[in-house]
């Protein structure tokens, strides 16, 4: 299994060409509002959002340990990377291990995204049940996931298996476990949004019947590596169609290394000022997985992310440019076999950035999604009086600044009876939080929930 950076530069190995970065992860824009002149969205209470994307996990399955031998097979024993003595790992990774990451996780403020397989390698489905534990473990395992995770993580789901791809008409494997009919590599290659969104949804449906929403999905390995417009737009599809998301996300880029943008691809804007506005958000990842691995090597460490100083690493270049920072692991690397080798990395890469900024927002993969389209596709008219915001998607925390010599309290009306909200001075750009604002040399800043449709932010 290719880390996700090489899928990245290796995305049309063969074929002669250099792709940049930005080539390979341009998708169709869609639909945008006109350009704004003296307002700018900032980010929300002009904070850096960060957040930490979980892959790899399941209920009580250690993934990987029942993946390695499937991924060896798919290539007749050629490759090293899946020669690894699997049989060492561990069953399983015990919900204790997750009680004890989420504990972590609430009391420093963290949140993100954790991946559940619904299908893992095989094992069982987590709607029907894993042999070689009970039916009241698996229940138990899923209800932790509700109640420990779900209230600050987003929940994913990896695609059906992470290794071998399903026939959809029988609930099975298909017979060829070649790269053709393996989730990390070829499956999509070629095929339709229809048929990818098909996929997609079996697996949402199985998450949706054990009671875990999803507003995004993870992809495994190279999965809709070279068919990714495809996979953006059925993406959108099956989330639309099996929970009703209102702004579905992917994850499945990663760039962690150079200058390129990792702020999200808003995609597929379509209908803004219609009653069912669409899109599909594209998460990218600033970090590689310095905590362990897929597959148990030893870890990159602490400083990959951020130096003990807190000068260096790559968290400080991206969080320093103002962009979201989403930093990657997986479960297995986080438990590392008993060890908690990425537990322990987390701790103090988390430890080492609250000393450093004071500018952090933690956020779900779905609050930034919902953010960043939000500001990408909200008309705003400087008017006057005041600005003017015409958008398709609510957003709470929306931050702007106004470009204005105007230093009178402003106030907030939206909705059609038009509700009045009066926003309360703040001394410090850091304090900004819903419902306040701060004045600056050449204007205001000021945040607030956004609702749908039209919202005037004014001064009386």
């Amino acid at each position: 299994m290719l880390p996700r950076r090489d899928f990245l530069r290796q995305a049309l190995a063969g074929t002669g060409a250099l792709i940049a970065p930005a080539l390979v992860l341009g998708q169709v824009s869609g639909e945008r509002p006109p350009p704004a002149t003296g307002c700018a969205v900032l980010n929300p209470r002009n904070r850096v959002p960060v957040s930490i994307i979980i892959d790899d996990s399941t209920c009580l399955v250690n993934l990987n340990r029942f993946a390695m031998p499937q991924f060896n097979d798919t290539f007749d024993g050629a490759n090293r990377v899946y020669q690894r003595n699997w049989r060492e790992w561990p069953v399983e990774i015990p919900d204790a291990f997750i009680r004890e990451f989420s504990d972590w996780a609430t009391e420093a403020g963290v949140k993100g995204k954790f991946s559940i397989v619904p299908f893992p390698a095989c094992v069982g489905r987590l709607d029907r049940g894993l042999p070689g534990w009970s039916q009241q473990q698996l229940k138990d395992s899923l209800e932790l996931v509700r109640t420990g995770m779900m209230p600050r993580w987003d929940i994913h789901p990896e695609m059906i298996t992470h290794t071998r791809v399903i026939d959809l008409s029988t609930g099975q494997p298909y017979q060829d476990f070649s790269p053709r009919f393996m989730e990390n590599w070829e499956w999509t290659t070629g095929r339709s949004v229809d048929e990818i969104a098909a996929y997609i949804a079996y697996a949402l449906r199985i998450l949706r019947d054990v009671g875990l929403p999803c507003e995004g999905i993870t992809t495994p390995g190279g999965f809709g590596n070279r068919a990714l417009p495809q996979l953006a737009q059925a993406s959108g599809e099956a989330l639309r169609d099996v929970f009703k998301a209102e702004i579905p996300h992917y994850f499945r880029h990663l760039i962690d290394q150079g200058s390129e943008p990792v702020t999200p691809r808003v995609e597929y804007a379509q209908n803004l000022s219609g009653a069912d506005p669409r899109c599909v958000v594209s998460m990218i990842a600033c970090t590689g997985d310095w905590t362990g691995g897929w597959d148990c090597t030893e870890p990159a460490g602490a400083d990959k992310f951020i130096t003990a100083d807190g000068k260096g690493g790559r968290l400080v270049e991206v969080i320093e440019r103002g962009e979201p920072a989403l930093l990657l692991a997986h479960w297995t690397g986080v438990y590392w076999n008993g060890r908690k080798l990425g537990l322990e990395i987390f701790r103090e890469v988390v430890r080492r950035l609250h000393a450093r900024f004071d500018n952090l927002e933690w956020m779900k993969l779905s609050e930034i999604a919902r953010y960043w389209a939000a500001r990408e596709l909200t008309q705003i008219a400087v008017q006057p009086n005041g600005v003017q915001f015409t958008a398709p998607y609510s957003c709470p925390g929306f931050t702007v600044k106004v470009n204005t010599p105007n230093s009178r309290p402003p106030v907030v009306t939206s909705g059609p009876a038009g509700t009045i909200q009066r926003l309360q001075a703040v001394f410090r750009p850091g304090e900004l939080k819903s419902g306040t604002w701060h004045q600056v040399n050449d204007g205001i800043m000021a945040s607030f929930d956004l609702p749908r449709g039209l919202t005037m932010l004014r001064w009386d």
